[in-house]
């Protein structure tokens, strides 16, 4: 292995390294750096976040710098407002000994008249966001001649957040005799396109496999029905008390929902979301960050440029609909050479999707049972006991009132003792998991659901046009409304899914389906009409009350979505 001594570099970058602690390169700075040392070539770099990229790029970047100018001669872009401050936070520290050396950061959210009169004052690395530098390009705010670097950190991010458009009006306004590095843990037609269009016999180095995740990650998955999968998040939670972890959940609504039952049930959480201010937003995740918080729940947008080490799980309440979203979430965690842990609750209509992550990103997810009451109380038993024989005791505090303390206690036997402490503390556990059900979907249960689903293979009654579909007998059919639309995301076989997960055990025929925007009226099997009305009655989603009634008319057509229903 080569070290950073024998890479050639300057001896304030060898100081800094030093200093920061760097003792041997990480796999892609070992590949990236004397590449980048070695010639101008534009360079395709394969790696994961959490592997060491910013220093793979930062360092070769700072190294090739002239003194003597105040105007820009590298550029870093970035998807997010986070992960752009992190990236030139990270710069500074490698220039720390280079005192000529400013780095300044443009994003989004904060005044551009600041952003334009620090450039102004001299700024030889600028490490900005898409559309905040496409912004001052668009104003002529900065000289841009001098430029000989490009960095796209997290290209597929910057893709996947739409700033195709943005990126290409930056990379036609650069000088032609450049170098860009393009930095992607992922490999989509999008990015494969940018690197074909701006990069000129560009060098590709893999850190692991295209599209693969981490290796020091487990891939775990735990099948379960619709409406149990808040109970099941709570079961791996509480199996798991050390966990530091994001939830990722699909939309904003359900992050909310989520959020805010797990706070109301005694957890250390918030919400991270779209909705939020940016201040809102910064602070939930300094809060994070500093680990006051121990799972934020997240969507995957809101979570994008969130870099924080050590988290020992990523949960996935619902699998994403991408696969580079499930290679980002899952490589949130195990960064840095740490292990962590990916967990998946999936239903058995999303079991297939198992095999796909599997094949794709080359690793085996492990099948596993939802911990028993019994499991989870003994975990945390366990962990409350450690915390206590880990806990620091302030003598000189304590000792004035021990005298009292013990003359109160005197009567107990060390048994008795220990009962009525563990009882103090942990009663609330014992409670909640007293008669706890078993979460689990059985084999015989997915063998039932599939048979149901008949040799045809979908999912539930065929959804044919509105002129095709079929139709019962009219005098069997009634009429429900439910309070659910295409605002949620709803389809026709959403609700099928749905009224199955509901009424597990019985096979309901469904007619004809009409989707409102915040309703939907469905024809059943009249024969079920009273079953239906009392599975649903304390039916809820997340923290939304399911409404369904008997309505008067029929429904005339149905209306369907492209949105996902969560």
């Amino acid at each position: 292995m080569i070290s950073f001594e024998e890479m050639g570099l300057r001896p304030e970058l060898l100081r800094a390294v030093q200093t920061l602690g760097f003792e041997l390169p990480m796999p892609v700075q070992e590949k990236v750096i004397p590449a980048m040392m070695a010639s101008d070539t534009d360079i395709v770099a394969l790696a994961q976040t959490g592997t060491g990229k910013t220093a793979a790029f930062g360092l070769p970047l700072l190294q090739a710098l002239k003194e003597g100018s105040n105007y820009p001669q590298g550029i870093i872009l970035c998807p997010t407002r986070e992960l752009c401050m992190q990236v030139a936070n990270d710069i500074r520290s490698f220039a720390q000994f280079m005192k000529w050396v400013s780095v300044v950061s443009v994003y989004g959210g904060a005044s551009i008249e600041n952003q334009i009169h620090d450039l102004k004052r001299g700024a030889q690395i600028i490490v900005a966001t898409p559309g905040r530098m496409n912004d001052i390009i668009r104003r002529k705010k900065v000289n841009l001649s001098e430029i000989h670097s490009l960095v796209l950190d997290e290209a597929d991010e910057m893709l996947n957040m739409g700033f195709q458009e943005e990126l290409n009006t930056i990379l036609e306004n650069l000088p032609e005799e450049r170098r860009t590095l393009l930095f992607s843990a992922t490999m989509p037609r999008e990015v494969a396109n940018i690197a074909n269009k701006y990069l000129n016999n560009a060098t590709e180095i893999s850190i692991g496999t295209k599209n693969a995740g981490a290796d020091n990650v487990k891939h775990y998955y735990y099948t379960v029905k619709a409406h149990d999968r808040y109970h099941a998040l709570k079961r791996i939670v509480d199996y798991y008390p050390k966990i530091y972890g994001i939830v990722f959940c699909r939309t904003r609504e359900e992050t909310r929902d989520v959020a805010a039952k797990l706070m109301k049930d005694g957890y250390n959480a918030d919400a991270l979301h779209g909705d939020l201010s940016q201040s809102q937003r910064d602070y939930a995740m300094q809060k994070f960050r500093d680990k006051a918080l121990q799972i934020l729940v997240a969507t995957d947008v809101a979570a994008r440029g969130l870099d924080v080490d050590n988290l020992t799980h990523v949960i996935n309440y619902n699998l994403p609909d991408e696969l580079e979203s499930y290679v980002h979430r899952s490589g949130r965690t195990g960064r840095a050479g740490k292990s962590g842990i990916s967990v998946s609750l999936v239903s058995t209509r999303d079991k297939s999707k198992i095999s796909i992550l599997e094949k794709n990103i080359k690793k085996k997810f492990e099948a596993r049972s939802i911990p028993d009451g019994r499991e989870c109380c003994e975990k945390q038993l366990f962990h409350m006991v450690e915390t206590m024989e880990q806990v620091a005791v302030n003598d000189e505090e304590i000792d004035d009132f021990l005298p009292v303390i013990y003359k109160k206690l005197e009567g107990m036997t060390r048994e008795e003792l220990i009962k009525r402490f563990v009882s103090t503390e942990f009663n609330r556990f014992l409670d909640y998991y007293k008669d706890a059900p078993d979460l689990n979907v059985r084999e015989s249960e997915f063998r039932s659901e599939r048979g149901e689903r008949g040799e045809r293979g979908d999912r539930g009654p065929r959804s044919s046009a509105p002129g095709e579909r079929k139709r019962f007998d009219d005098e069997g059919l009634v009429p429900f409304r439910i309070n659910l639309g295409f605002r949620d995301g709803l389809s026709p076989t959403d609700l099928l899914r749905l009224i199955k997960d509901y009424t597990p055990k019985t096979k309901v025929k469904v007619g004809k389906v009409t989707i409102m925007k915040n309703d939907t009226i469905f024809e059943a099997d009249g024969a079920y009409s009273d079953m239906l009305m009392d599975a649903f009655r304390d039916a809820y989603i997340a923290d939304r009350k399911i409404s369904l009634r008997k309505t008067s008319g029929r429904p005339e057509k149905t209306f369907e979505t492209k949105r996902r229903f969560r």
